[in-house]
């Protein structure tokens, strides 16, 4: 059997997205020739804990751990921030006027912590793997981000070694929504997309998950680019006694940062609730996550507050059941993004597979639009037609009357883990080939 060591930031106790994709490969790699080792922080600032995703790792898969410094504490002495207080990602405006420390601590982010923030564990890692890999042969590296600072450690790993090395975008790095958001000078943005430039370049092989990333990467110089998609595990959206909401429930589960806020549905569900007999009594609006003060004001300003229901970060296990529970499923894409197109979060295919109908706001012209399409899935609109959102909302308000909420999604069956992780192993074997 190969190995493979896997360098990642986010490993089990962490919950959130991050986590799922290379947690998931982990656990059926095994069955495609890989003995998988992972290689993570001791003692990561991971935003949300998971305990329940330690069932997923595989019995004897080794775990290598070293301690990490991450500039965090400094930043929550000068904010006056307790130390117990996560923090978030996707810039989540807690504070509704950020002071000039906060928008400072931005600008430090994106112009001094090149990649991220992570950066002070790259040098560590490296005189730590190195000697690791002196003594332990491995057929392969992997390396998977954000942050980006793994890549840099499994770059520095195959520049000494020759080892094959593949190089896993679950987002893209300057091409990512917040990065405009950073304050970037003309300086450190010439540095982040130079790394960015010498890691697609430096790499083995690529792995990305969405049909634009892949052509974007290809255009900025990347060979060997692979289209590996996020998914679902059958084992977890296997929920039984499911009762399904009694109301007309339109859930959204993950974060919701700013650029997330959907002000024309809040708009149109306001609307519909003031002419429509009886539709604000039925309605529910359930945001399962971090959600943004702002868009909670704006929840509230369009007079929807007793229909809203704000429920904090939940385990993975818990957030199939509430998948299963929701008359509608929420999903919503930055319409800001610079690769707006191409995003597809890992949640798209657990709403898939949890067989409830989708409404995404987005590009209509993008991935997850073609994928609702194939499957027939769901519904997607574009941000501003308002129209359209509200054509939507009725249609799927007519099916709840006539509880005639089913669905079942066509060709489903690509996107589960066990399939995808077959793809995978295909490119380690294809890398040990070359």
């Amino acid at each position: 059997m190969h190995k493979v060591l896997i360098i990642t930031y986010y490993w089990p106790p962490s919950g959130g997205a991050g986590v799922q994709r290379w947690l998931k490969f982990v656990k059926y790699l095994r069955e495609f020739g890989w003995e998988p080792v992972i290689y993570t922080p001791l003692n990561a600032e991971y935003p949300v804990i998971d305990d329940t995703l330690l069932n997923d790792i595989p019995a004897g898969v080794e775990v290598i751990r070293t301690p990490i410094w991450e500039p965090y504490e400094f930043y929550k002495k000068i904010t006056g921030k307790k130390s117990t207080v996560k923090i978030n990602s996707g810039f989540l405006n807690h504070k509704r006027s950020p002071g000039i420390v906060e928008k400072l601590s931005v600008w430090i982010r994106g112009n001094l912590f090149i990649p991220d923030a992570r950066k002070f564990w790259i040098n560590p890692s490296v005189r730590f793997l190195n000697k690791y890999l002196s003594e332990h042969k491995v057929d392969a590296i992997v390396s998977t981000g954000p942050p980006h600072s793994m890549h840099l450690i499994a770059l520095a790993l195959k520049e000494r070694f020759n080892i094959p090395w593949l190089a896993d975008f679950r987002d893209p790095w300057t091409d990512i929504d917040y990065y405009k958001d950073m304050n970037i000078s003309a300086y450190a943005d010439k540095k982040h997309k130079g790394l960015e430039l010498k890691t697609i370049k430096g790499c083995s092989a690529m792995v990305v998950v969405s049909r634009d990333m892949k052509m974007n990467y290809e255009m900025m110089g990347a060979n060997n680019v692979h289209l590996i998609r996020n998914g679902y595990d059958s084992a977890d959206m296997d929920v039984q006694d499911v009762v399904r909401d009694t109301k007309f429930s339109i859930s959204h589960i993950g974060t919701l940062p700013p650029s997330l806020n959907l002000k024309g549905l809040w708009k149109v569900l306001s609307e519909l609730s003031d002419s429509l007999p009886h539709f604000r009594e039925n309605l529910e609006i359930k945001l399962i996550g971090k959600v943004d003060n702002s868009i909670t004001d704006d929840i509230s300003a369009f007079n929807l507050g007793n229909q809203f229901t704000k429920i904090e970060y939940v385990t993975h296990d818990k957030a199939a059941l509430l998948m299963k529970q929701s008359a509608i499923l929420l999903l919503a894409i930055n319409k800001d993004s610079p690769n707006a197109k191409g995003i597809l979060t890992g949640k798209i295919f657990e709403y898939l597979a949890s067989g409830r109908p989708i409404f995404a706001i987005g590009p209509s012209d993008g991935d997850l639009a073609q994928i609702l399409k194939e499957t027939e899935a769901g519904f997607i609109s574009e941000y501003d037609d308002l129209e359209g959102i509200k054509k939507t909302v009725l249609m799927l308000y007519q099916k709840y009357l006539s509880n005639d909420l089913n669905n079942s999604p066509k060709g489903i069956e690509k996107y589960s883990r066990k399939n995808l992780t077959a793809e995978l192993a295909g490119v380690l074997n294809m890398m040990l080939e070359v």
